[in-house]
């Protein structure tokens, strides 16, 4: 009788959790971008939690990442990319890559997308995810996020993953008419906010309290 051969095990999608995420923390919560939506549902977490914290993925709760960082909950992932509106022309520069999840939500709903990262470990940790979950309109720095990145400027929306308050140099980088979109605050209290560049000054715009890890300045 002959030995049948080893077979690797299936990997795990994690399809059904990662459904009813989209269901109760994301349409259930109030998103309504249809794109937004779809880009969730799409995006692998899983991937991006790592094979530690992976069946922890689709909770609504954020999750360390290492170095004191953390992967955002799924919702504020989702709301702040509904604020930046995205049509998906548009180049956009993202301030704190983390582990890369808020960067594959993007680059499924616009047509680049530039991110910096001050820690190089998790500068190499995002490239690993990003390679393994396919994400190749991405291009990434590891740098300083407060000098924004003036080589590939102008960009449509910039979006920080830190809490703090605005560096100057990003609402230069945008084209007119584009946003800025941040969590803005001292300590562990912070509020969204959306500034859009006019051509006579600046509309700002508030949304959700939230808790973000802080905007550093430097690299790591």
């Amino acid at each position: 009788m002959m030995n049948s051969p080893l077979q690797t095990p299936p990997r795990q999608t994690y399809e059904r959790p990662r459904q009813r995420m989209v269901a109760e923390q994301i349409v259930g919560k109030g998103i309504t971008s249809p794109r937004v939506i779809e880009a969730m549902g799409r995006v692998h977490r899983h991937i991006f939690a790592g094979e530690v914290l992976s069946s922890h993925a689709y909770q609504d709760k954020s999750l360390p990442i290492g170095e004191g960082q953390t992967i955002s909950q799924p919702y504020m992932v989702a709301r702040m990319t509904e604020l930046l509106n995205l049509e998906g022309h548009e180049r956009v520069l993202e301030i704190g890559t983390g582990c890369g999840y808020q960067t594959a939500i993007l680059s499924c709903l616009c047509r680049r997308v530039y991110t910096i990262e001050r820690l190089e470990t998790l500068h190499n940790l995002a490239k690993k995810n990003l390679r393994a979950a396919k994400h190749a309109n991405v291009m990434m720095r590891c740098g300083d996020g407060l000098l924004g990145w003036q080589e590939y400027a102008p960009f449509d929306a910039v979006i920080v993953t830190a809490g703090g308050f605005a560096s100057d140099l990003w609402l230069e980088q945008l084209v007119d008419g584009g946003v800025l979109l941040m969590p803005e605050g001292t300590g562990r209290d912070h509020q969204l906010v959306r500034r859009q560049k006019m051509s006579d000054g600046v509309l700002e715009e508030y949304f959700d309290d939230c808790t973000f890890v802080p905007l550093l300045t430097g690299v790591g």
